[in-house]
């Protein structure tokens, strides 16, 4: 009987467990539960049913190939392999690959990726483009021998002939779809001959669809210039492309309709644009006959020769005013005038009275003044040689020339005597 340290037994069971041609390449199906994406990029989880449980490891180059992310309570087929971990002997399912289970699985990877470029801003609307009014040049992706493309192409002519539409084959079906797409998308984004694009196909099943919901080619239509039309199977059916395109159309027919104006619709525009101009046309040039008639009236009343003459009639008036007015200032001015020169005559007779009357007076009280009066009642008035009055005989001197003056005329003398009087 051998005896196995722990080691040997546990080494045994994992060469066991490899070996064994039923555990090499095995499928389960089971819930997760304790999931854990580790900094590593290893995935640790379990995988249970009602009754039991096993370990799962999916290692970091197994998981980078997963289109959806893993999480707790969901229902997934898993392959790979059993073996066992030395170190514990705890047997677990080495997993190379993971899927959901069921018809929801394709719902689910969806789902998840669209939400995912929600998150990242790729259908943000303010990052969507307008389409032009008037392509000159639209570029349609998709299948050349497709029943969609003959449809768009049909509509295209019909509504927008004058528009040229240049076709960029692509595979819109299977695993190499979504690279033909990518391809084809960019090369008519690069050639900057189109005005819009539109890619799609017809209708089919979700399978058949699911190039159009590839993460890949929804990053490709969210970087290119041109504005992008998703036109993806029929109404009902989404796309991650309907999400991330400029426009989303039902079908491809729509697609066609939305990108081009109708013909008839515009040739009915311009008719009734004509008709309404041609109307305003009539009508503004009645208002301007209208116009035109009153202007003339006007100027037969208005002449410039009838102008002058009521100019020449008003200026005649003023003048006549003017003169007449004129006329009256001169004669009231000349009646005031008399009156004033008659109260200045009066007032200058009346101050000639008045001041020979007080010269009269002056004279009298002046000659009554005169020293001639005095000298008239016999007294006379010495005066010396620097002709000075003589007022006292205190300033005399013997032998002095005097001069004596009478009223009727004067006299010189010598001073031989002098004599003072004592006044007391």
């Amino acid at each position: 009987m051998s005896i196995y340290t722990v080691t040997q037994l546990n080494q045994e069971m994992k060469l066991l467990l490899e070996t064994h041609p039923n555990f090499r390449n095995v499928f389960v199906r089971g819930e997760i539960s304790n999931f854990k994406l580790h900094t590593s990029g290893h995935c640790y989880f379990s995988l249970k049913d009602r009754d039991a449980a096993i370990s799962c490891v999916m290692f970091r180059s197994d998981a980078q190939r997963l289109r959806f992310r893993p999480e707790n309570g969901l229902s997934v087929i898993v392959r790979g392999r059993i073996s066992a971990y030395p170190k514990t002997g705890q047997v677990q399912l080495y997993a190379a690959d993971l899927v959901p289970d069921g018809a929801g699985a394709l719902s689910l990877q969806f789902e998840q990726l669209k939400e995912k470029l929600y998150r990242e801003g790729l259908f943000d609307p303010s990052h969507k483009k307008e389409l032009p009014l008037y392509p000159n040049t639209i570029a349609i992706v998709t299948s050349p021998t497709g029943a969609a493309v003959h449809d768009m192409i049909r509509i295209l002519r019909r509504r927008f002939p004058c528009a040229e539409v240049l076709i960029y084959p692509a595979l819109v079906q299977g695993a190499d779809a979504p690279a033909s797409l990518m391809s084809a998308l960019l090369r008519a984004d690069r050639d900057a001959r189109a005005d819009v694009l539109i890619v799609g196909r017809g209708g089919g099943s979700v399978e058949d669809l699911w190039a159009f919901n590839d993460e890949g080619l929804a990053r490709t239509i969210y970087a290119l210039e041109t504005p992008v039309v998703s036109a993806v199977g029929h109404e009902p059916d989404v796309t991650i492309a309907d999400f991330v395109a400029d426009v989303r159309a039902a079908t491809p027919s729509a697609a066609a309709e939305l990108v081009t104006p109708d013909c008839d619709e515009l040739r009915q525009m311009i008719d009734s644009d004509s008709e309404r101009s041609a109307l305003a046309l009539r009508r503004m040039l009645e208002k301007q006959k209208e116009r035109l008639s009153h202007a003339q009236r006007a100027l037969s009343v208005h002449t410039p020769e009838r102008q002058i003459a009521e100019l020449r009639r008003a200026l005649a008036e003023k003048a006549h005013r003017l003169h007449q007015s004129q006329s009256h200032a001169l004669d009231n001015r000349r009646e005031q005038t008399n009156r004033e020169k008659k109260r200045l005559d009066q007032a200058a007779e009346r101050f000639v009275q008045q001041r020979s009357s007080a010269f009269a007076s002056r004279v009298a009280v002046l000659q009554s003044l005169s020293p001639l009066r005095v000298l008239a009642r016999g007294y006379t008035a010495a005066f010396d040689e620097s002709g000075h009055a003589v007022t006292s005989v205190q300033s005399l001197s013997e032998g002095e020339r005097l001069s004596l003056r009478f009223h009727d005329g004067s006299a010189n003398m010598t001073v031989d005597q002098i004599e003072k009087t004592r006044i007391e």
